[in-house]
C-alpha cells in the first residue's frame, strides 16, 4: 500500500497526554469561576405534575437561579427537542412527540429533568433541590411492548409510535409458500446502558451577546444546529466547542436537555455554568442502547439455499422519540438486513412503541449488529434443523466474488468481498478442526463448552461529506482541522500519520485540531464508523489542491514549467532543476515571499459511495451447569476493512467493540420493576464487562480493497460488536443445546444460565 497510508502500527501520540492527566476534559477545563448546575429530576415514570414549587430554593444558600419549563418559556426558548421520523407503511408520519428541554406538565420517565438549579457550588445546588416541592397524580407505567395501556402522548394513540416496513411483502410470502423448509427463531436483543468511562457534562458562558457552549459529544454540528434554534439566534453567534471525549459509542452523537438550560443559566447570571453528570444520573437520563425483540424467518430450497427472508421486530423507543431512534431499527437495521447472503425476497415490518422507560437510540453500531445478530442466530437455528454444518449453510448461500458490484434487496450496493475467504481463514485460526476434542476435555470435567460463528457485514453511514484544512505555521509545525470528533478512537494518530505520508511532513511536526465550530464551519462528526474514511477522502482532496497549488509556485522558483514539476509524496522535482524542496521548504519560500495564500489549504468533499467492512467471529464458551456462569474462553476474529493505515488501532477498535458485545451477551442487564423504576442504576447493580470477561482477542486483517473509496478503506469502528453479540450467543446456545435447552437470549447471566439448564426437558437419544 505505498500511496494510500503505509500501514504501520504507529502507537497513538495522544495516550502521553491522557496517561499524564493532561487531558481536557469539559470538566477540567470549565472556567474557574463558573457556577454549579444540578437537575432536579423526575422520582416517578408517568405522573401528572400537581404542584411546582422552587420558591424555598431560589433562597437557599449559595443559589444564583432556579430554572422550570415555564421560565425557559417566559425567556422565548424554542423549547422542543429535534427528532427524526419515519414513514408508516401508508405512507403517513411516525407519531411526533413533544419533549420540552424542562418537563412541562407531565412526567415520562424515571430520571427526566424537571428543574435546574444553579449554585455557587454543586453540593449548595444539590441542598437547595430538596427544598423543591413536587406533587403529583401518579399514572400507570406502560412497560411492554404492544399496543395500549395508558398513553403517553396524544399524537401516538395506543403507544405506537410507528408502522415500518421494507421490501416486497407479497413476494417474500410467495417464496415462503413454496419453500421446501421454513426456520424461524424469535430472538430478544437486551437493552443497555452504554455507562461512557466520561459521563455526559457541558459548560457554557455569553460574550457580547455570543454563547459559547463546550460540550462532550461526537461533534459540534448537531448542537450548534440545535442551541442556534433554541435561542434564535444567527449561526455566526453560537460557538460550540468539543474537547477531549472519554468515550461516546452513539450515546453522545445527539443533543440532550440538560447544555439548553445551562446555557440559559449562563444567560440570566452573566456568569459561566457548568454541569457534570453523575453515574447514577447518567444510567437514568442517557439513553439508552438495543431493547427490541423479532420473530426472523428463513425459506430455503430443496437444497438449503436461502430463497426468502421475513423478520418483524417490536421496538422500545422509550418515553419520547430521541434525535435518531426512528430511523435506528429501521432503515439503519435494514441496510445490512440479508447480511452477506444472496437472497432478494425480503421483508421487513418493524412497529414502534413508547414505553415510562429512558429514550433509547444509536449505540455502537446501531442498528447494523441488531439485524446481524437476529440474521445470524436465525442462521445458526437453521443448520441445526436442516441437520447441516453452519460453515456450510453459510458458504452455500454468500453472495459470491464474480456477483460483485451487488445490490442488496434494501437498496444497498456491496463493492467487494470475498465471504468464503475470510470464513475458511477464521476456520482455520480458531482451530474449528480442535473443537471436538476441547469439548470433550470439558465433558470429563463437568462443564459444557459451546462454539459459536457469526459473519457480519457493516453499512458505513453518517454523513458522506467531510472538511480538511491545513496550516502551515511560522514554527515550522502544521495544523490539519477535521470535522469528526475522536473519543478514544486515535484520531490525533492516526490523521496526522496519513497526512504525513501523503506530505512527507515529518508526523511529529503535525498537530490535529478537532471539535471547534469557529475552526471548521461545517463536519458531519464521529458516528457511523465513518470517520477515517471520508476524513482521509478528505484530506487526501486537500492535499491535491495543496500540491497543484505548491506546483504553480515552484514554476517561478525552479524556472521550469508546472507540467515538468512532479511530487513523490516527499519532496518537488523536476528535471534541469537542482531545487527539491519538501513540502514545509516550499511553505518556506512562499511565506518569504509574501504568499501567504499558500499556507492554508481547505476543501469539503463528498463521498458518494459507502463502503462494508465485513468478517467472522469465532467464540468458544465454557458453562459451568452448577453455577450457570459463562466464560468467554476463546475468541477469533478475521475482518476485511480493506486497506488499513494503521493496524494498531484498527485492531483495538475490534478489541474494544468485541468487548461492548461480550458485556451485553453475558453481563450487561437493565432491569425495571413494575411501576418503572431503574432497579440497575449504579455498578453495583449494573454489571460492566470486567478484564476477567475477556479472553485473548485473536484479531486477523484479510483485506479486499473497497471500490468505494480511492484509499480502499473501510470503516472500523463499530464492527467488532456488530459481529460479537451472535458469535458469543450462538457459542452460549451450542453449549446448552444438548442439554435440552431450545430457547437461550441474552443477557446469559449466570441465575438465567442455571435456571434455563434446571428447567430444560430432559433430552433423550
Amino acid at each position: 500500500m505505498e500511496k494510500f497510508g503505509k500501514s504501520q502500527p504507529v502507537k497513538r501520540v495522544e495516550d502521553v497526554r491522557f496517561l499524564v492527566g493532561k487531558g481536557r476534559y469539559v470538566d477540567d477545563i470549565a472556567p474557574a469561576d463558573a457556577l454549579s448546575a444540578f437537575f432536579f429530576r423526575s422520582p416517578v415514570a408517568h405522573a401528572v405534575i400537581t404542584e411546582l414549587d422552587v420558591d424555598d430554593a431560589r433562597e437557599a444558600e449559595g443559589v444564583h437561579a432556579v430554572l422550570t419549563c415555564a421560565d425557559l418559556e417566559a425567556a422565548g426558548m424554542n423549547l422542543e427537542m429535534a427528532a427524526v421520523l419515519v414513514k408508516n407503511r401508508d405512507g403517513s408520519q411516525g407519531a411526533a412527540t413533544s419533549r420540552t428541554m424542562l418537563a412541562k406538565d407531565r412526567l415520562r420517565f424515571v430520571g427526566e429533568p424537571i428543574v435546574a438549579v444553579i449554585a455557587d457550588t454543586l453540593a449548595q445546588a444539590r441542598d437547595a433541590a430538596e427544598l423543591i416541592v413536587l406533587d403529583y397524580d401518579e399514572l400507570p407505567a406502560k412497560m411492554d411492548l404492544k399496543a395500549g395501556g395508558e398513553t403517553l402522548h396524544e399524537t401516538a394513540p395506543d403507544n405506537v409510535a410507528f408502522d415500518w416496513g421494507m421490501g416486497d411483502e407479497a413476494a417474500t410470502n410467495a417464496a415462503f409458500e413454496k419453500a421446501a423448509h421454513v426456520v424461524s427463531l424469535d430472538v430478544g436483543d437486551n437493552r443497555i446502558i452504554v455507562n461512557s468511562m466520561e459521563p455526559r457534562g457541558c459548560y457554557s458562558y455569553w460574550e457580547d451577546d455570543r454563547l459559547h457552549v463546550a460540550i462532550n459529544g461526537q461533534g459540534v454540528w448537531v448542537n450548534k444546529t440545535q442551541m442556534t434554534a433554541a435561542f434564535g439566534l444567527e449561526p455566526d453567534d453560537v460557538h460550540v466547542t468539543n474537547p477531549d471525549t472519554g468515550g461516546g459509542f452513539g450515546m453522545k452523537g445527539m443533543g440532550y436537555p440538560e447544555p439548553f438550560s445551562v446555557a440559559q443559566a449562563a444567560r440570566v447570571l452573566g456568569r459561566p455554568v457548568r454541569w457534570m453528570s453523575e453515574r447514577t444520573e447518567a444510567m437514568l437520563s442517557d439513553n439508552a442502547g438495543r431493547d427490541l425483540t423479532s420473530l426472523a424467518e428463513l425459506a430455503f430450497d430443496e437444497n438449503h439455499k436461502i430463497i426468502a427472508y421475513r423478520v418483524h421486530s417490536d421496538i422500545n423507543l422509550g418515553a419520547y422519540n430521541s434525535q435518531f431512534a426512528q430511523p435506528i431499527q429501521t432503515q439503519l437495521f435494514s441496510r445490512v438486513l440479508m447480511g452477506v447472503y444472496d437472497v432478494q425476497d425480503t421483508y421487513l415490518s418493524v412497529n414502534g412503541y413508547f414505553t415510562n422507560t429512558t429514550q433509547v437510540d444509536a449505540y455502537r453500531g446501531a442498528g447494523r449488529p441488531e439485524a446481524i445478530y437476529v440474521l445470524e442466530r436465525v442462521m445458526d437455528r437453521a443448520a441445526r434443523e436442516l441437520d447441516i454444518d453452519p460453515w456450510e449453510l453459510r458458504r452455500r448461500n454468500f453472495i459470491k466474488p464474480d456477483q460483485f458490484p451487488y445490490l442488496a434487496a434494501t437498496g444497498e450496493t456491496y463493492d467487494v468481498g470475498n465471504f468464503d475467504l475470510l470464513l475458511t481463514r477464521a476456520a482455520e485460526v480458531a482451530d474449528a478442526d480442535g473443537f471436538a476434542a476441547r469439548r470433550t476435555a470439558d465433558e470429563a470435567k463437568g462443564l459444557l463448552r459451546g462454539y459459536g460463528i457469526c459473519y457480519y457485514i457493516e453499512s458505513i453511514l453518517g454523513a458522506p461529506d467531510e472538511t480538511t484544512k491545513v496550516e502551515f505555521n511560522d514554527d515550522g509545525t502544521v495544523h490539519i482541522l477535521v470535522g469528526t470528533q475522536s473519543g478514544g478512537q486515535g484520531h490525533e494518530t492516526v490523521y496526522a500519520q496519513f497526512l504525513s505520508d501523503q506530505t512527507g511532513i515529518p508526523a511529529d511536526l503535525i498537530y490535529v485540531i478537532q471539535g471547534d465550530s469557529d475552526l471548521i464551519k461545517k463536519g458531519g462528526g464521529t458516528g457511523g464508523s465513518r470517520s477515517v474514511t471520508v476524513q482521509n477522502n478528505a484530506t487526501l482532496v486537500t492535499v491535491a489542491t495543496m500540491t497543484e497549488k505548491f506546483t504553480a509556485f515552484l514554476s517561478d522558483e525552479m524556472g521550469v514549467d508546472a507540467a515538468e514539476i512532479s511530487f513523490d509524496d516527499e519532496r518537488f522535482r523536476a528535471e534541469g532543476s537542482n531545487l527539491t524542496p519538501t513540502m514545509l521548504e516550499v511553505a518556506d519560500m512562499a511565506r518569504t515571499a509574501g504568499r501567504t495564500d499558500l499556507l492554508e489549504h481547505e476543501e469539503h468533499v463528498k463521498l458518494e459511495a459507502r463502503s462494508f467492512p465485513n468478517g467472522a467471529h469465532v467464540c468458544e464458551v465454557v458453562i459451568d451447569p452448577d453455577t450457570g456462569v459463562v466464560t468467554t474462553d476463546r475468541y477469533f476474529v478475521v475482518d476485511d476493512f480493506g486497506n488499513l493505515i494503521n493496524p494498531v488501532l484498527a485492531e483495538g477498535q475490534v478489541h474494544g467493540g468485541v468487548v461492548q458485545g461480550i458485556g451485553q451477551a453475558l453481563t450487561e442487564h437493565v432491569v425495571y420493576d413494575e411501576d418503572g423504576q431503574l432497579l440497575t442504576a449504579t455498578f453495583m447493580d449494573y454489571a460492566m464487562p470486567r478484564a476477567d470477561d475477556v479472553p485473548q482477542i485473536s484479531f486477523t486483517s484479510v483485506p479486499v480493497p473497497s471500490t468505494a473509496n480511492v484509499m480502499g478503506m473501510k470503516g472500523c469502528g463499530e464492527a467488532g460488536t456488530v459481529g460479537a453479540l451472535a458469535a458469543v450467543a450462538n457459542a452460549v446456545q451450542d453449549a446448552l443445546w444438548d442439554r435440552g435447552v431450545r430457547q437461550a437470549d441474552m443477557p446469559f447471566t449466570p441465575h438465567k444460565v442455571w435456571k434455563l439448564l434446571r428447567d430444560a426437558p430432559a433430552v433423550t437419544e
